[in-house]
């Protein structure tokens, strides 16, 4: 590990569940970063702005700010510039992402309905994931809409258990519009890209920590980080032996990756 030069960190299931931070978690940050080593929350979290997240981890006492994070509605923005720079887009998701979607012209439902919009984009589910809304969504799809989705998370945890996401929807309108959807957050490479630029390291310096062994940890190898799974949040045992690859390390939790760092003999390739 002694090549480490920065920290990837996937936020809910691994520092917090429903935004109340884990045990230990953040004392990890802190000797972390009191360590030297650059840090990046890279989340695909959709219901908060980053300044809307930084605020919340700081009250709680993690030692971050808004430059610290980068979500999957801050790269959306920025690959609706690259790709369809002007179109106008429909937003499916829970929660108010204005903020980190400077630059892109949104359109409402009723200003869609008279001139179909270029894209629609799909962020995290909630209750506005219902069928009027998804069956819109797949009108303009038929009409010639692109589809652009921060994720394809199928559930995340919550202080309730594990709550229904965008995944399961998304694979519906894919399958009836007979489209595929541009995925922008993880487990795309150019989000990946997007985070390693942010600390400016090379992925041979840089390791990810997450909960989710397909979006976090085994997509992060995929580009070329090591990759760190935790069994907090939304990890199960049967996703662990049904994967389709193996984690570089797995830990019990973000507060033993100090450990992991000074020593990862310990830690790579636990039992499950």
């Amino acid at each position: 590990m002694g090549s480490v030069r920065a920290v990837l960190i996937d936020i809910d299931g691994v520092l917090t569940v429903s935004w109340q931070p884990l045990p230990g978690t953040v004392e990890a940050l802190r000797e972390i970063r009191e360590a030297g080593l650059a840090v990046a929350l890279v989340t695909n979290t959709t219901s908060r702005t980053r300044a809307s997240i930084a605020r919340t981890l700081a009250d709680a006492g993690f030692p971050v700010s808004a430059d610290d994070i980068l979500t999957a509605p801050a790269v959306t923005a920025a690959h609706l510039a690259e790709h369809y720079a002007g179109a106008r887009c429909v937003l499916l998701n829970s929660g108010d992402i204005a903020e980190d979607l400077a630059g892109v012209t949104l359109v409402d439902e009723d200003q869609a309905d008279g001139e179909p919009p270029d894209v629609v984009v799909v962020g995290g589910a909630g209750p506005e994931f219902g069928y009027a809304a998804l069956d819109r969504a797949f009108g303009h799809l038929q009409r010639g809409a692109r589809l652009v989705a921060m994720h394809r998370n199928l559930y995340w945890r919550t202080d309730q258990g594990l709550r229904l996401d965008t995944g399961a929807f998304l694979a519906g309108l894919e399958k009836a519009a007979r489209v595929e959807a541009e995925i922008t957050g993880k487990p795309s490479p150019a989000f990946f890209e997007a985070a390693l630029a942010h600390v400016g390291v090379g992925a041979d310096e840089a390791l990810m920590v997450g909960d989710d062994i397909e979006s976090d940890v085994l997509a992060a190898q995929r580009a070329g980080v090591t990759g760190v799974l935790v069994r907090t949040g939304k990890y199960l045992p049967r996703t662990h032996r049904d994967a389709s690859g193996t984690p570089d390390h797995v830990i019990d939790s973000f507060a033993d990756l100090p450990a992991l760092l000074r020593d990862p003999r310990g830690s790579a390739q636990q039992q499950l």
